[in-house]
């Protein structure tokens, strides 16, 4: 799995994966923010929330327009220290006037448009990797593996804001609404731990960056030529295929906004026994080093691999079984702690996914990266679904007024088992359509429009996520499972019409 890959991905994939654990370190509170702090209603928090991951993924499309004239690393570059100067913002507690949210929205703007310097040119450089002949073939397996190392940082993001914020509040004394800059300003560090690792392994993807050197010389690679008419059928490939993933993102991006609801109102605040040990990141690790163990097992060429990672296997299946000899009566449930399960699916079932693809492609059977994507989207109509069944029968979402501001209520405790189960579902989908997407555009896009063919497929995420607020409106007016309906019918008039324009887009791919 990690054999025969370009040392420059481990060096890109661990700088955006300290990037990353800054950026959902913030995204696991900050619905639930905009709402304590300033006393705003579902739709308007989910306005603000779904307009600032429009900015995040509208921006790369700049960011890969001025990389494409003054060289990728420049804007990767560039972009952490301006994203530095807005978590910097964010991080400082000023209460819930207006100066406070207007400095929230100044901060906003400058995480935002350091992320589409960062993002976007970041993967071009990965992409690029892959130009030289003897990596061809591992493109797609590469991007899986760096979409896993971003998911590495996602993990323990859910954990961390969490942790950080009631340490504020019970070691600090700070309120509540303050604490959550604290979770704010885990980002700031891991930004500074991101650009470390870029640097220091600079040497291993230099040759990716584009643009010029310190010392003048030109670094970019020769930029291939291809006709105008291909160029077009190129573009208007992925044109389709971006028009398509919005959907995808605007369903999936719910994770943060009506999900997050749904386990603030509507799931158990407790969970004991087996279920209880999910909820500690701990245990999710051990799960992924008992899978990556029994992988590299299997895998191994010598018996000394062999014997350490069935000792890896041993010690995390030990440490399992201690955790549950210790569980206590009753374990909290918090709602950012669901989070947490996206990533941690990536990253356990990775190995799974690259296994299979890898074992259809040896036989000729591998499907193309549209049709994954058309796969996708069904199966992320599925995990709705789910939900829709698992919402018969609650009732309405409902707020009160505490202390004069409007503060949602708790209405049911369903099982947790149930947002786990769809976390599991909408991971799959992710599995066969993000990495596969991003690899599909770094393969097609025409040489001399990789970053705004890279930027382009990040406006169609960032339109994706201005539709979240979708579910914010309707969160509360009409019944749970009629707001899940609404993305189930979304995805597959989706995957439809990505069946439709199978040939077209196959025949590029």
């Amino acid at each position: 799995m990690f054999e025969n890959q370009p040392k420059g991905l481990y060096a890109l994939a661990l700088a955006n994966t300290g990037e990353r654990f800054g950026y959902y370190t913030m995204l696991a509170v900050f619905a639930l923010f905009l709402r304590a702090n300033y006393g705003l209603s579902p739709a308007v928090a989910g306005t603000i929330y779904s307009s600032f991951l429009m900015l995040v993924y509208f921006l790369p499309l700049v960011g890969g327009i001025l990389a494409d004239k003054f060289g990728f690393g420049k804007m990767v570059t560039i972009g952490i220290i301006i994203m530095f100067a807005g978590y910097l913002l964010l991080s400082v507690p000023l209460g819930g006037d207006t100066l406070a949210f207007v400095v929230m929205i100044g901060a906003l703007v400058l995480i935002g448009f350091g992320t589409g310097l960062f993002k976007g040119n970041l993967q071009v450089m990965v992409g690029n990797l892959y130009d030289e002949p003897k990596f061809a073939d591992k493109r797609d397996s590469g991007f899986s593996l760096f979409y896993m190392a971003i998911n590495i940082g996602a993990l323990f993001a859910p954990t961390a804001a969490v942790r950080i914020k009631e340490y504020a509040e019970t070691e600090w004394g700070y309120s509540g609404n303050d604490a959550y800059h604290f979770a704010f300003a885990v980002a700031c560090a891991s930004l500074i731990l991101s650009i470390a690792i870029y640097y220091a392994f600079r040497s291993t993807f230099r040759h990716t960056e584009g643009g010029k050197s310190v010392a003048g010389n030109n670094t970019a690679q020769p930029v291939e030529e291809i006709s105008a008419e291909e160029t077009k059928q190129r573009i208007t490939a992925l044109i389709m295929v971006f028009a398509v993933v919005i959907f995808f993102w605007m369903a999936f991006h719910q994770n943060g906004l009506t999900l997050t609801f749904f386990a603030d109102e509507f799931t158990a605040q407790s969970s004991s026994g087996v279920q209880s040990m999910a909820f500690n990141v701990w245990n999710l690790v051990a799960i992924i080093f008992i899978v990556y163990g029994l992988f590299g097992f299997f895998q191994a060429k010598t018996q000394k691999v062999k014997i350490q990672t069935a000792l890896l296997v041993a010690v995390s299946a030990i440490f399992l079984g201690w955790q549950y000899s210790n569980l206590p009566e009753s374990t909290a449930v918090t709602a950012p702690i669901f989070q947490q399960f996206n990533p941690f699916y990536v990253v356990a079932l990775t190995p799974f996914s690259m296994a299979i693809f890898g074992a259809l492609a040896k036989r000729g059977k591998e499907p193309t990266a549209p049709r994954k994507i058309a796969y996708g989207m069904l199966i992320a109509a599925l995990a709705y679904c789910v939900m829709a069944m698992g919402s018969f029968g609650l009732p309405m979402p409902q707020t009160e007024i505490v202390n004069g501001e409007q503060v949602a209520m708790h209405m049911a405790d369903v099982t947790p088992n149930l947002l786990i189960g769809t976390y599991l579902i909408l991971t799959f989908a992710e599995l066969f359509l993000s990495p596969m997407g991003i690899s599909f555009v770094s393969k097609v896009a025409p040489p001399k429009y990789k970053g705004m063919m890279m930027g382009g497929w990040f406006v169609s995420t960032a339109i994706g996520n201005q539709l979240v607020m979708v579910g914010g409106f309707f969160w509360g007016p009409i019944p749970l499972w009629a707001t899940w309906s609404i993305f189930i019918g979304l995805c597959l008039l989706a995957a439809l019409f990505m069946f439709l324009m199978m040939k077209r887009l196959e025949k590029v791919a």
